[in-house]
């Protein structure tokens, strides 16, 4: 067993984040991913640029950033599904394979012949994710949702920017995705998940993955601190409302984080900083005490911290088991010697003759390490999958690809 997904095969009806992401992951676990695509357009991110230089509208491909950071290792298949020709052999491909993932709005499918109780007459066994904003019922099921709007919705955006009364107060959204990647890496748990339960019970079943489910998890200790005191959590910009100090500080290269997230640590940042005595102020001596006087705290901590450098400041608080660190931009990340170190950047041989930039899978196995490969053009294993899996020949595929089909 090279990989551990080996040998499952996923028909991958997924556009834009949260569905790819799912369906990428399973890829880089050595899962067989056919991503249907619609012929000449395929994911609405393929026109979300930047793109790989080219041929094709304005000079470039529609190999966009945003695609291929979410499409690694799938296999892409052009089909029209809403033509009748196409729905059909999108049905004889699924019903091939053991997992599906989609993530059309709720119902919207089943026209298609490709919902799952129509998949699950053809392959008893299917494990049948579905990703939406909202989930299969209720009273926004049939509603379309992006990231921005959960993130609004459900409330992560509510708790992240400066407080009122401050210069730039106002809820602020993340400039990732997070909504999406939460929602489609729980996607990809539930799916594995079903796969083990499939293997010992034989019995394939539906994973009901909801955006706005995952979003509101996402606020974890936030909410759950509502719901235990009924007060709504307020924005409170980069500083930690349960830990201090736990912010963002200024020295004299500029602002830096710095987490001294309880009493050890900040007894070793206040030897470090030469001032132990702060450690016995009454204000200072536990963390209760020190959230408290957090205005008290920083102001202490300001005139010091900004008579010091930044690479001083971080080798002397890492020695001491202080957490801190940089506020690094994209260049400063890709030249981190930790970065760098664990190869989290990678150049991946494409099919367009060049190496396309990728990120490295967080996944780490030991046994069964995962096998990074490019994201495929537009339709380019189309002619491959249909012949292996369903023995189209090359007559037949030029009579589908004259009609639109394919």
């Amino acid at each position: 067993m090279a990989r551990i997904l080996e040998g499952v095969k996923v028909f991958d009806l997924t556009r834009v984040i949260a569905g790819p992401l799912c369906t990428q992951t399973l890829a880089d676990m050595g899962a067989t991913v056919y991503k249907i695509e619609k012929p000449g357009e395929g994911d609405d991110t393929r026109r979300m640029g930047p793109f790989l230089p080219g041929e094709g509208h304005g000079g470039h491909t529609n190999d966009s950033a945003t695609y291929l950071a979410y499409n690694r290792g799938k296999r892409s298949v052009t089909l029209d599904i809403a033509s009748p020709e196409g729905a059909r052999l999108a049905q004889d491909l699924a019903a091939r394979c053991d997992v599906v993932v989609e993530n059309y709005k709720a119902g919207s499918l089943a026209k298609y012949g490709l919902d799952e109780a129509s998949i699950r007459q053809r392959r008893p066994d299917i494990v049948y994710c579905s990703v939406t904003g909202f989930g299969q019922d209720g009273p926004y099921a049939a509603r379309a949702a992006y990231d921005f709007i959960l993130q609004g919705l459900a409330g992560p955006m509510s708790t992240c920017g400066y407080p009122d009364g401050v210069p730039g107060a106002g809820a602020m959204r993340t400039a990732i995705p997070i909504t999406d990647v939460v929602t489609g890496l729980y996607a990809a748990i539930g799916v594995v998940s079903a796969l083990y339960h499939r293997r010992v019970t034989g019995a394939g079943q539906h994973v009901d993955t909801a955006m706005i489910d995952a979003s509101v998890a996402l606020n974890g200790h936030l909410a759950l601190g509502y719901l235990m005191t009924g007060k709504v959590p307020p924005r409170v910009g980069n500083t930690n409302p349960i830990a201090s100090p736990s912010e963002v500080m200024t020295c004299a290269d500029g602002p830096f984080i710095l987490a001294a997230g309880n009493d050890g640590q900040f007894q070793s940042m206040c030897r470090v900083l030469g001032h132990p005595e702060w450690a016995e102020d009454e204000r200072f001596r536990t963390n209760t005490l020190r959230v408290a006087h957090r205005d008290a705290l920083r102001a202490t901590l300001a005139p010091v911290l900004v008579e010091r450098c930044l690479p001083e400041l971080l080798s002397l608080l890492g020695q001491a088991g202080v957490p801190c660190g940089p506020i690094n931009d994209m260049a400063d990340v890709f030249e981190d010697p930790q970065t760098r170190h664990r190869q989290l950047e990678l150049y991946l041989p494409h099919s367009r003759g060049v190496a396309v930039p990728s990120l490295r899978s967080p996944l780490r196995f030991s046994a069964t390490p995962v096998d990074h490969h490019a994201p495929p053009m537009l339709g380019e294993h189309s002619a491959s999958v249909l012949a292996a899996e369903l023995g189209i020949d090359e007559g037949q595929l030029q009579a589908l690809r004259e009609r639109g089909i394919v």
